[in-house]
């Protein structure tokens, strides 16, 4: 049982979800690493500006686009509800990621949308 304790703080300490507020803060600086996990249709449909599309359920791709990223530096993640992108922060904690931020309630969520 200490065992998974032991995990569900050791991911609180790699993933924070933030709210939008906290997030659109974090992503207006340049040169960010910026990731819409959902499906190439759910982006055409409207996205975060600068941000790229790795779709999590093509896990192949995912795996290969991400160990194109830099690990060291902070990660930007958003799906369209959240869950998504909860899914997508673990396998990256588990892919060595060290600075996740999800934002809550996903893009449904979005107060900044042009």
């Amino acid at each position: 049982m200490s065992s998974l304790f032991g995990a569900k703080a050791q991911q609180n300490n790699s993933i924070k979800i933030l709210a939008a507020s906290k997030f659109n803060e974090a992503i207006s600086n340049d040169n960010i690493q910026l990731v819409d996990v959902r499906t190439a249709q759910e982006y055409k449909e409207g996205a975060i500006k600068g941000a790229l599309n790795i779709d999590f359920f093509q896990q192949e791709k995912f795996s290969e686009e991400f160990n194109k990223l830099d690990k060291k530096e902070p990660i930007y993640l958003y799906c369209r509800s959240g869950n998504r992108s909860q899914q997508a922060a673990a396998k990256l904690q588990e892919m060595g990621f060290t600075k996740i931020y999800d934002l809550r309630g996903g893009y449904m969520g979005w107060p900044f949308k042009k």
